[in-house]
């Protein structure tokens, strides 16, 4: 009898060390995934997993190191993403001119409000669009800020003038249809400009180009402080103001907002919307070799952090949605964090 109750102990104390050793071992895997998971969210080594062509390295394999390197490797991003994604833009035009057409005391006559036709020439003509100007009454020029927008309503929901106006900055914002239709059609600048079918500038290249004829004008104001201004916009917007304030380097800040595919998030691993969904759908936004990087993202010798790279050493900021899916906001977040070398430097 005592023989099998000291059996039965030593089986219990057996059963009992298990139990703690099964517990330890569940403790360290749990330990293990734990720390893995938070390794996965430090951003170099997701940006690392991605495998980025790289930004501070020439196309001769030369790493940049220079102020003057930098110089000469933007002047390479800009026209690799001319050629296989924006499209190449156009020079800019010898002269624009602003025609005031109304002007009147707007928002408890804090500010004038004004209407404005922009003009110049092209190559098959003269090309016009409007756009709205707002300045403050203020003692001295207006920093500004130039918004690419859906619609001409001044006041708009997306638009809130009077807190704008009340911080003392000006706004001149346009409809991004005044310039040409969101659509395949070449109508308006579109057809004033030669076009190619590979390397022709898409419709965001053109929206862009018209925010850089609104600040040819904002230069020629008195009341505008145009040394700080701040290209803006939403969306396809997003995508147009970060391209505008890599190529046109007198805007000192960029704000894109949900810019997602093909403006400032990563299109490696990208979640929501690809480079095949984008084309697909919106091909005339782009320029006709984008396409051909549909599904192909890894073997692009170009990625967004090379856009958001090109604002350096300006100030840019990148809004995101935290549910906003389609655009990726973590993509976004690490294509700033691939681009920050551009800034360091």
């Amino acid at each position: 009898m005592k023989k099998l109750a000291c059996l039965i102990l030593s089986f219990l104390l057996l059963l009992a060390v298990t139990a703690v050793a099964e517990e330890g071992t569940d403790q360290r895997a749990d330990e293990i995934a734990r720390k893995r998971e938070a390794e996965s969210m430090i951003p170099s080594r997701k940006i690392a997993a991605r495998e980025l062509p790289p930004l501070m390295v020439m196309q001769d394999g030369e790493k940049v190191r220079t102020e003057e390197q930098w110089r000469a490797r933007r002047a390479e991003l800009i026209d690799m993403l001319a050629r296989e994604e924006y499209g190449y833009t156009p020079q800019a035009p010898d002269e624009v001119t602003g025609t005031v057409e109304s002007s009147a005391e707007a928002f408890a006559a804090k500010a004038v409000q004004e209407t404005v036709t922009l003009s110049f020439d092209t190559p098959n003509g003269g090309f016009s669009f409007p756009f709205t100007l707002i300045v403050p009454h203020a003692d001295g020029p207006a920093p500004v800020f130039v918004v690419i927008a859906f619609r001409p309503d001044v006041p708009d929901k997306y638009l809130p003038m009077e807190e704008i106006i009340d911080r003392g900055y000006a706004v001149a914002t346009f409809c991004y249809k005044d310039v040409t239709s969101d659509s395949a059609e070449m109508d308006g600048i579109a057809s004033m400009y030669p076009w190619d079918e590979k390397t022709g500038w898409g419709k965001i290249g053109m929206w862009a180009f018209a925010a850089s004829r609104v600040m040819d004008y904002l230069e020629t104001r008195p009341d505008i402080d145009a040394s700080r201004a701040c290209v803006t916009g939403h969306s396809r917007l997003g995508k147009t103001a970060l391209w505008c304030g890599a190529q046109d380097e007198r805007f000192g800040m960029v704000i894109s907002n949900d810019s997602g595919c093909s403006g400032a998030a990563l299109s490696r691993d990208k979640l929501g919307e690809t480079v095949k969904a984008i084309t697909d759908v919106f091909p005339y936004w782009f320029c006709g070799n984008y396409a051909a990087w549909a599904d192909r993202e890894e073997e692009m010798p170009f990625d967004q952090h090379m856009l958001l790279s090109l604002i350096a050493p300006r100030k840019l900021y990148v809004c995101s949605a935290e549910q906003d899916a389609w655009a990726d906001p973590e993509n976004e977040y690490l294509a700033c964090c691939a681009a920050s070398e551009a800034w360091q430097l």
